[in-house]
């Protein structure tokens, strides 16, 4: 129970906001104790001060029966004195506290506007205070006024009882409150558990709240996203196995097929050297299929490494065209090159040179009889792009995001006659995004297609 976090999180707040009020409560309390006794004190002062002001008026034997007769009726009490202390009159029996605070009053050092002799209410049984009679400028007495502080004690108690029980219904909203409040932020957490257990367990598709703008509505978001992905990632392993096994069997179903054939005691020489060299075409295709997928599986492991050098690209382009150039003529196809001399590019050459044979390649396959390729450089102040273009069949806008997708071929009949696995393109993007670039293609159907790459400019002190 105590491992929820619903619970701990509910604690922590009741704990942090139980200390703020009990901080808050304690000097609202305290003011307004203080305002209410000072307000009785205040009273009482000035009560004394209005005798005092009419005893300086007429300071005779019936007006201070008077004063005395009107504060008997009251629940304070008065003693009147002389200017030495001795009582004149007084209102109430007059106690030993009483006597106590007349006798400790020191009356030389006392304001005209009297003050408050006594006002330990806590400790006394009295409140006292003190209102000199000045007649002419002549000390002739003092009013002494006495508040019960049984009243004041009343005052506090209740003041006590209220905050009790607003603190009694402070704390059982808060309670309330923090339950809402702790379930309202834990219940997301609890789904999105929920949703982790699920993909854990093989359950790819999860559905979360993602309406809400906070971090668990993030959370929500790259949770129900990394299931869509984990999805993606299924369906595209099943499609790459399916896809693998397609393209395992078939040269191997045709170097099965003719290693039977030439088996045969009847089979002639010439058919013989003819499947043979069919079975070496297979097996040079099954090779390459197998040589490809190693090095995605290289690249998937962060084991690929490159070497980059400086290399001088004119060089390594003219090259490249001499190579291919044979290729080319099977069909007629005319290759431009242009590069200008003094471009190098801090790359790992055999790399590159991967990359442009397999665009390259693919242009030639895919053009037409007395087509036209070209492969041109140029530089900007940050990259060097190499940019092929070819006027051949082009590719279908819907499947021009999908070119550099692992064994995805635009050919869908996956014809053997238009050649490749669908793995060059994937290995082309990770090679050049290795160096730091990217790889771009436009293409527009029957009019031909341009394949952009794009590498940082730099050396190796860069």
């Amino acid at each position: 129970m105590f491992n929820k976090l619903s619970l701990k999180i509910g604690l922590l707040f009741f704990i942090f906001i139980l200390i703020i009020e009990s901080f808050l409560f304690f000097i609202l309390y305290t003011n307004l104790v203080n305002e209410r006794i000072e307000e009785v004190m205040n009273n009482l002062l000035a009560r004394g001060n209005m005798h005092s002001a009419v005893l300086e008026d007429n300071f005779d034997s019936p007006t201070l029966e008077h004063v005395g007769l009107m504060e008997s009726a009251s629940d304070f009490a008065v003693i009147i004195t002389d200017e030495t202390g001795n009582i004149i009159i007084n209102s109430d029996p007059v106690e030993q506290e009483m006597k106590d605070a007349i006798e400790h009053t020191d009356y030389n050092d006392m304001p005209t506007e009297g003050e408050i002799v006594e006002n330990r209410w806590n400790k006394k049984k009295y409140i006292v205070a003190d209102s000199p009679i000045t007649i002419n400028g002549k000390h002739q007495g003092h009013v002494f006024m006495f508040a019960p502080t049984n009243n004041v004690k009343k005052i506090v108690d209740h003041l006590s009882d209220q905050f009790l029980v607003i603190g009694m219904i402070t704390i059982l909203l808060t309670i309330i409150t923090i339950f809402i409040l702790s379930r309202f932020i834990t219940l997301p957490v609890i789904k999105i558990k929920e949703a982790t257990e699920q993909l854990s367990k093989g359950k790819n598709k999860v559905e979360l709240n993602t309406e809400r703008k906070d971090e668990l509505g993030e959370l929500s978001n790259s949770i129900t996203k990394l299931s869509q992905d984990l999805e993606r990632l299924r369906n595209d392993r099943n499609e790459f196995l399916a896809s693998i096994s397609h393209e395992l069997r078939t040269p191997l179903t045709y170097i099965k097929g003719y290693a039977d054939i030439i088996s045969r005691p009847d089979i002639t020489r010439e058919e013989k050297e003819e499947f043979i060299i069919i079975i070496r075409e297979e097996t040079e295709q099954l090779n390459v299929l197998i040589k490809n997928l190693f090095e995605l599986a290289k690249m998937d492991k962060n084991n690929f490494v490159i070497h980059p050098e400086k290399v001088l690209l004119e060089e390594l382009l003219y090259s490249l065209a001499d190579r291919i150039r044979p290729a080319y003529a099977e069909k007629n196809i005319t290759l431009s090159v242009s590069c200008p001399k003094d471009i190098i590019a801090f790359v790992d050459s055999e790399r590159i040179q991967q990359v442009l044979l397999n665009i390259l390649d693919n242009a030639r396959k895919h053009s037409f009889e007395g087509g036209y390729v070209s492969l041109e450089v140029y530089e900007t102040n940050q990259v060097t792009n190499i940019i092929i273009t070819d006027d051949g069949e082009g590719i279908p806008k819907e499947d021009l995001p999908k070119i550099f997708d692992r064994l995805y071929r635009v050919e869908k009949s996956r014809s053997r006659k238009s050649g490749g696995a669908g793995l060059g393109l994937a290995i082309v993007k990770e090679i050049i995004e290795s160096h730091g670039g990217s790889v771009e293609v436009l293409s527009e159907l029957g009019k031909g297609t341009s394949v952009t790459i794009s590498l940082r400019r730099g050396n190796k002190d860069e």
